[in-house]
């Protein structure tokens, strides 16, 4: 349970994990909860010891949860490693941590992708929040034909660097140790040529010819006898992908699929197209 940036953490009884810097499986975790903030440490500066937060999640502990030294915190690195830590000084600069416990949170056994062309207003923001908390690898925004959105190379790094910075909220509020990585804003074109090759790709068509999810993942297996292991999805702008656009995704490997009877909102298509395979893949 999650609320506010406060996440219960469940480890192994004191008595059985003395302050080794011991790592373990969180899923051999016993009963024995406490309520704890959730702060992000990028890899690059993860094996210093001490633990030091600093910028913004500093600021945050320090001048909005106005954490004091002794205080427990649980601190991860995105790429599944989490931390229980206790302050040892929460000093004006930056907050030093002393590691208790430190845990590994396997990947998801399927690798999701979102490639989103950018919708209009924040909706962007709500996609990058709910893609984390459902799973998803990584985010992939895209700028397609019918993208409202025009966005000069300044405003792009600018937006990126906010949906990161939503993605790490998000993390810290569910408790994902996994963080994706949230791309620059780029042409359908220039994707195609960079984007490495996943084991299913679809693209969400209004087309007559599109398949519905269900039909092409049972199809997928019934060939291959495994599910994926790795699945992109692309949702398209308001007003959906343009038709030149759909032959260049089908070029590239694409199925078309269909969202149901229902035109669904770009947001909500994303988020549908998220739950279904988060259901079908890593359950």
């Amino acid at each position: 349970m999650v609320a506010h940036g406060i996440s219960w953490l469940t480890f192994w009884p004191q008595a059985r994990h003395p302050a080794d810097h011991t790592l373990h499986q969180t899923s051999n975790f016993e009963p024995e909860t406490f309520l704890m903030h959730r702060f992000y440490i990028a890899p690059e500066n993860w094996n210093a010891d001490p633990m030091v937060l600093s910028g913004s999640e500093a600021h945050h502990a320090r001048n909005v949860l106005r954490m004091q030294r002794g205080e427990k915190a649980i601190i991860f690195n995105g790429r599944g490693r989490e931390m229980t830590a206790e302050i040892i000084d929460p000093g004006p600069g930056a907050i030093r941590f002393r590691k208790l416990h430190e845990a590994e949170t396997p990947a998801l056994r399927c690798r999701i992708a979102l490639g989103q062309a950018i919708p209009k207003g924040k909706n962007m923001e709500l996609i990058v929040q709910k893609a984390v908390e459902i799973g998803a690898a990584e985010v992939f925004s895209l700028i397609s034909e019918r993208t409202i959105v025009d966005l000069d190379p300044k405003e792009a790094v600018q937006k990126q660097t906010k949906w990161q910075q939503v993605a790490i909220e998000a993390a810290k509020q569910c408790g994902q140790n996994w963080l994706p990585q949230i791309t620059a804003p780029q042409k359908l074109a220039r994707f195609f040529g960079d984007v490495p090759q996943y084991d299913l790709q679809l693209i969400g068509s209004l087309q007559g010819d599109a398949q519905h999810l269900k039909k092409i993942l049972a199809n997928y297996t019934g060939e291959h006898r495994h599910l994926p292991t790795s699945v992109l999805v692309l949702i398209g702008p308001e007003g959906d992908f343009t038709p030149a656009e759909l032959s260049l995704a089908r070029r590239h490997g694409c199925l078309p699929i269909i969202l149901g009877p229902i035109i669904l909102r770009v947001e909500t298509a994303a988020i549908y197209c998220l739950s279904v395979l988060s259901y079908e893949l890593l359950g």
